[in-house]
């Protein structure tokens, strides 16, 4: 069975703060540079981070932000978890990835208490059609690096700048461990910002995100993640990528991601 990453081991400190140790495989290979990781698994095993440190059966995590320092090099990562902000009803968690000295990404995380809104749920984002009778996208295949290579597309509706693409994989996250819905889903969002590119091929401008932001008003469940999807450039070098996050039970959350725009010598 394929990995994205290798755990090579784990501590707690007196304080509760956890340290683990990961090796990247070639499948976590990112698109832009080919000596980089994909935002994609690099946001999977923060998740898988921040899911098990110090879990509480009333809470779940309701938005996770990562700002990413640079580009996340391939090999050996430190991730640092932490409480930062405690509480009985919400809690601030921060996930640290550090490689080759330097930070990476910084990832925090609100923990939320559940209860019982069932009498005044309602939500504006709708359904969308599921992927079973969609053919195949290959959109995906059109990126370099081995990441994209390990995920499943379908499409019935994609253009320049907006379109519904749904995404799956059967990749562990980390070896020998059990990915879960929750991380399965969440590392997948990051590839929003390369399905509906507002350019035709070749690119004249690199469109990198600096950073991913999730918003989750329903734990997402299953295998398959609908990402539908608007690109937008601004006129001054900056643009956003905009996502309703689906999964097969109906629409659970929304994504972000703040563009650099680069034109490509």
């Amino acid at each position: 069975m394929s990995a994205y990453y290798q755990l090579l081991n784990r501590t707690q400190d007196d304080q509760g703060v956890v340290t683990a140790h990961y090796q990247s495989t070639m499948y976590s290979q990112g698109a832009w540079n080919p000596n980089e990781q994909h935002m994609s698994p690099a946001t999977g095993v923060m998740c898988a981070e921040l899911e098990q440190f110090s879990p509480r059966e009333n809470m779940r995590i309701g938005r996770i932000s990562l700002d990413i320092y640079g580009l996340i090099a391939l090999g050996e990562i430190e991730i640092t978890t932490q409480v930062i902000r405690a509480g009985k009803t919400i809690e601030l968690i921060e996930s640290i990835m550090k490689g080759q000295g330097k930070t990476l990404v910084v990832a925090k995380s609100w923990r939320m208490v559940m209860q019982d809104s069932s009498a005044i749920a309602g939500l504006e984002d709708q359904p969308v059609d599921t992927p079973e009778n969609m053919p195949d996208f290959d959109g995906l295949r059109k990126w370099p690096g081995q990441f994209t290579k390990t995920v499943e597309a379908r499409s019935n509706h994609h253009e320049q700048g907006k379109g519904l693409v749904w995404v799956s994989t059967t990749t562990d996250m980390v070896e020998g461990q059990t990915t879960s819905d929750f991380v399965r889903l969440i590392s997948m969002i990051d590839v929003a910002n390369g399905i509906v590119p507002r350019q035709g091929r070749p690119l004249e401008w690199g469109f990198p995100n600096l950073d991913l932001q999730v918003h989750l008003y329903r734990q997402p469940q299953g295998q398959w993640l609908g990402l539908e999807t608007v690109q937008q450039y601004g006129t001054d070098g900056i643009g956003l990528t905009s996502s309703i996050l689906h999964d097969l039970q109906g629409p659970f959350g929304r994504s972000e991601q703040i563009l650099t725009l680069r034109p490509i010598s």
